[in-house]
């Protein structure tokens, strides 16, 4: 359920955003969504609709914006996940995780979710959502098969060297961009590295505590077996439209092979 700090920064929020002539719409997503799902940990997924011949000018002062709402420690954008209207912030008072995200009013249908309209200006939101029902990213299958194989050898050749920290720094890679977004896809959740993994497939957490490693050398070839076994899996379920690296993947594991029986 919604804590009464989360409400606060909400309550404080929103009339800061409206009193802003460019924004014609806030809504908010994420676990606001169905608000039984959350807790004390969890923060605000913000949309701010603006206007879009404003939108350029909102991006180049969203500091300035999120700093009028509260004591706002840091921020960031999103643009190291291709999302640069997004602001990322660690508020104050209470301490918040909060993203924003900032769209244009003629743009605002996109969306992974359903956000819960908090505001908006002549229905904006309301006709935008209209116009076509929020998407899930597709699975990109062919991605993943075209780099995964090389990604094995790569972290083999660290299990070999013993830059176990590679190795195990490696592993994560594979689970928060292969076999983590596969997972949730297979289980209808939307992609998002390992995050909420344990709420939405927690039938197959087993398999991906698997891939979880020690600081040991032969704990490590155990864990990349079991995510390139896992990728497997997760490969059989869509693998009608890829064109699969046969070679390069009978060449990684004869190469993992290897690796294991010299360390054996």
């Amino acid at each position: 359920m919604i804590t009464s700090g989360q409400q606060l920064f909400i309550n404080r929020a929103l009339p800061i955003l409206r009193r802003d002539p460019r924004v014609v719409g806030v809504a908010l997503g994420g676990s606001y969504i169905e608000k039984e799902k959350m807790d004390e940990f969890s923060g605000l997924d913000f949309v701010v609709a603006v206007q879009t011949e404003s939108l350029q000018d909102v991006l180049q002062n969203m500091e300035e914006i999120a700093g009028k709402i509260g004591p706002l420690l840091a921020c960031f954008p999103g643009e190291h996940i291709q999302r640069p209207n997004l602001l990322i912030c660690l508020f104050d008072d209470p301490i918040i995780h909060v993203d924003f995200n900032f769209v244009a009013a003629d743009d605002a249908s996109g969306r992974e979710d359903e956000p819960i309209i908090l505001f908006e200006k002549n229905n904006i939101l309301t006709e935008q959502y209209a116009l076509k029902p929020p998407a899930t990213p597709a699975a990109n299958m062919q991605w993943c098969e075209d780099r995964f194989w090389i990604w094995v050898h790569y972290a083999a050749t660290r299990i070999g060297r013993g830059d176990l920290f590679d190795a195990i720094e490696s592993l994560a890679f594979l689970r928060t961009n292969v076999l983590g977004p596969l997972v949730q896809i297979k289980n209808g959740a939307v992609p998002n590295g390992v995050r909420n993994i344990e709420r939405d497939s927690p039938n197959d957490v087993p398999r991906l505590i698997a891939t979880l490693a020690e600081y040991d050398r032969r704990d490590c070839i155990r864990a990349l077996k079991a995510a390139t076994d896992l990728y497997i899996a997760l490969r059989g379920i869509n693998k009608s439209h890829m064109y699969l690296r046969e070679k390069a993947e009978s060449r990684a594991l004869r190469y993992l092979n290897y690796i294991s029986e010299k360390f054996s």
